[in-house]
């Protein structure tokens, strides 16, 4: 009966659809949006390693108002730092020096431009998982000589040379004068939200070959620390925070002249800060709902009374207040349904052009399309409670008068 109603009042139930379908639209694009930012997010920044502490002379969250000029006041980190840190704390598996830097690879007339050099030692392939995919990894002799052997992204030897394993073994010209023998290619990583590394556009040798190119303290030197399975974070970082402070030769008064930034309160603060984008996003698509929710209880009101008669009828012959409640919320969740599958349709068709546009894939989670079948059920419920209310204290007598 509901369906034959839907057939005989076609411009009716595409206007009901209408509402529906633009307020599940606009709720589930919003929140599929929301959530693939934030599992893009979350997954880089896991890409950084989530038992790593980054130290730095630079918070990555700053929640206080503590003066920029002091922050550049502090003393960078330097290498003999990591040597005392690996002699000082055993509940480290593994630390890492980084210089980076920002320029040029020339091979014969071709010139990539605003390439990332990333100067390491030997932990960092460990602790930041550099997978290569053609020819070798940096080895320990590298590290020591400070050789001119370098692996670059998977991107930059396409680029170059057409297929990355024709890069192996060739001489590339670094800042325009220095030479370098390309030994590897790091494995594909492909675009990403943040783009923590972006070793498809990077260049990684040893920091020693990097100090050959540019003053160390213009690299933004930073150690990266990565602790043990037998150990938190806090522990890490409280036993860091010792060190450090004897190395840097802090009295008790003193106060830090360095920052620790570690990957999990980073992580946690993206969480907080993308829950308070869905309160948001719910307060706007919402609106949209509730919109729609009124014009199907219009509709509904306009369906009771033209079918008042039939109402009657029914009741005459003997049908219970219950029958008819329950005919009319059948019909107005019905409704709301179609229009919600029809938005659901809407938004998946969306997130694939998204997918295409963004630097990250757009997905609707199955949690959320459950959550749209049932915000559905309950919008038609509420937009047709009224009315079937109405329509099941009709007096049958009274409503067998309409004919």
């Amino acid at each position: 009966m509901a369906l034959q109603e839907f057939k005989s009042n076609k411009l009716r139930t595409f206007l009901s659809l209408l509402g529906v379908t633009f307020g599940i639209f606009c709720i589930i694009s919003v929140l599929a949006t929301i959530n693939s930012m934030e599992a893009a997010i979350q997954n880089d920044i896991k890409s950084l390693g989530t038992k790593s502490i980054f130290i730095d002379k630079w918070e990555y969250r700053q929640e206080s108002n503590y003066p920029w000029w002091k922050f550049i006041k502090r003393p960078d980190p330097k290498f003999k730092e990591l040597v005392l840190l690996k002699e000082t704390v055993p509940e480290m598996a593994g630390a890492a020096y980084i210089i980076s830097d920002n320029s040029t690879m020339e091979f014969g007339n071709d010139l990539l431009t605003g390439l990332n050099y990333y100067g390491v030692t030997e932990d960092f392939a460990s602790i930041e998982h550099v997978e290569v995919d053609e020819g070798r990894y940096l080895q320990q002799v590298d590290f020591d000589r400070g050789s001119d052997n370098i692996v670059i992204g998977y991107s930059l030897a396409s680029q170059l040379f057409g297929k990355p394993e024709r890069a192996l073994s060739k001489v590339v010209r670094l800042k325009g004068e220095k030479p370098a023998v390309i030994i590897g290619v790091i494995k594909k990583q492909g675009q990403s939200l943040m783009n923590m590394w972006d070793y498809d556009h990077s260049i990684v040798m040893s920091s020693g070959f990097l100090k050959q190119m540019t003053r160390e303290e213009n690299a933004h030197p930073r150690i990266i620390v990565e602790g043990n399975e037998r150990v938190g974070i806090p522990e890490l970082k409280d036993e860091l925070t010792g060190a450090m402070r004897s190395i840097h030769r802090l009295s008790p008064r003193q106060e830090d002249d360095y920052a620790l930034n570690d990957i999990e309160s980073f992580s946690k603060f993206m969480d907080s800060i993308f829950s308070n984008i869905d309160i948001g996003g719910w307060a706007i698509a919402a609106l949209s709902l509730v919109v729609g929710m009124f014009g199907v209880a219009n509709i509904m009101f306009v369906t009771v009374k033209e079918r008042t008669s039939q109402i009657g009828l029914k009741k005459a012959i003997g049908a219970k207040r219950s029958t008819i409640l329950a005919e009319f919320l059948l019909e107005s969740a019905f409704l709301c349904i179609i229009g919600g599958l029809i938005g659901l349709t809407g938004v998946f068709i969306l997130t694939q052009i998204f997918s295409l546009v963004f630097s990250f894939r757009v997905f609707i989670p199955g949690g959320i399309i459950a959550l749209a079948i049932g915000i559905c059920m309950v919008v038609g419920i509420l937009a047709g409670i009224l009315p079937a209310i109405s329509a099941a204290r009709l007096d049958p007598v009274v409503a067998i008068r309409t004919y």
